[in-house]
């Protein structure tokens, strides 16, 4: 199973494959994992999330979040 997590404008996003379709899920500070409510269409490559997490909320950049991250 395909799982990436990333920092979205200071927004913690995990993005998980679950057969054919993303899932989205908005990671708190507890860990714990919630639906994130946006999707990520089925045929988004990868290597394209982090370019598509931009391009999707690029008007909650901040001067001091003002980027996406993936994370290790």
């Amino acid at each position: 199973m395909d799982e990436y997590r990333f920092n979205v404008f200071g927004r913690l996003v995990l993005i998980r494959r679950e057969g054919s379709l993303w899932q989205a899920y908005a990671v708190g500070a507890d860990g714990k994992r919630a639906p994130a409510g946006f999707v990520v269409p089925a045929f988004i490559e990868a290597a394209d999330l982090e370019q598509y997490l931009f391009d999707l909320f690029h008007e909650s950049a901040t001067p001091g979040n003002g980027d996406v991250r993936r994370m290790a």
